[in-house]
């Protein structure tokens, strides 16, 4: 599941590319969140569909694991509806300053176990889980 913007900016790079995780996202299938994409435009990347349903709907009824790639207002929705239970964050040493938070301040109290924690190339891949209760 993809944000509009992060499908965007993905259905410009990975087409044209050949490399194995490439070739892994071309043919994954791609749910697209998007109040102003039409299905049309989701045509320029193959596998990739239109969500025109409520994102939380879709995850409460689907029987797989479901992946949010780079969308923040999806993932925050899906936290709302308490329905994120896992997090692999891939961090690049560049502060901002500035931006919306994954986790905001003002958001609700959540304990989250850290799994494994890698370096991949210049960035650091963490993998976290809900807390046990």
């Amino acid at each position: 599941m993809l944000g509009r913007a992060t499908w965007q900016l993905f259905s410009w790079i990975w087409p044209g590319r050949d490399d194995p995780f490439a070739a892994r996202m071309n043919v994954v299938p791609k749910l697209v969140v998007s109040r102003t994409l039409s299905a049309v435009d989701t045509s320029a990347w193959a596998n990739s569909q239109l969500l025109v349903d409520d994102p939380v709907d879709v995850v409460k009824h689907e029987q797989r694991d479901m992946v949010v790639t780079g969308s923040l207002s999806v993932v925050n929705r899906l936290t709302d509806a308490d329905l994120v239970d896992a997090y692999r964050l891939l961090t690049f040493p560049t502060v901002l300053g500035t931006g919306r938070r994954l986790f905001p301040a003002d958001g609700p109290h959540a304990d989250w176990e850290c799994l494994a924690a890698e370096q991949v190339g210049v960035a650091v891949l963490t993998r976290y889980r809900k807390a046990a209760r």
